[in-house]
This record gives C-alpha cells, sequence and structure tokens, in this order.
C-alpha cells in the first residue's frame, strides 16, 4: 500500500521535496504519520504540522481532527501551511 504526503509553501522548503510516495502495510494514522516525518524528514516537521497552524487535507477534503486521521492505500495528505498576505 501507498500513499502520497504533499508538502506545501514553507512546509515544501522544509521538506525538501514538494511530495513524498510513502509505501506501509497497515492504514496510517496521525502517530505514524508523524513518526515518519521524523525519521525522513526534517527534524521540525513533526512539530511544525502537528501545530494548529498547520491544516491537512485528505484527498482534497479538510480534516478537522487530526487525532483521528486515517489514510489508506492510494490517499494524498496535503499540509496546508498558514497562508499571510495583504
Amino acid at each position: 500500500m501507498a500513499a502520497r504526503l504533499v508538502f506545501l509553501g514553507r512546509l515544501e522548503e522544509l521538506a525538501g521535496c514538494p511530495f513524498a510516495d510513502v509505501a506501509f502495510g497497515a492504514p496510517l494514522h496521525w502517530a505514524d504519520v508523524l513518526a515518519w516525518l521524523g525519521d525522513d524528514q526534517a527534524p521540525e516537521l513533526p512539530a511544525l504540522v502537528n501545530s494548529d497552524k498547520v491544516r491537512l487535507a485528505l484527498n482534497g477534503m479538510m480534516v478537522t481532527d487530526k487525532a483521528s486521521l486515517t489514510v489508506v492505500d492510494g490517499d494524498e495528505l496535503a499540509f496546508l501551511p498558514p497562508v499571510s498576505g495583504g
């Protein structure tokens, strides 16, 4: 099974790539995603994406409760950083 993690804005810079394809044997939960980010990406990413400032979209739908997240085969999980502008 595999899923795609998409990093947007500043998160792409921190991750060093616009996306990452993750292979797994069982559905991923939020703690699994954070652990993968800590192991394979920038060390500051888990704390940043776990903050209330970063939003998530699973297959184009906003995630309202990160703790209840489940990622299955073929899913796309996008990390949306805070947006500022004038």
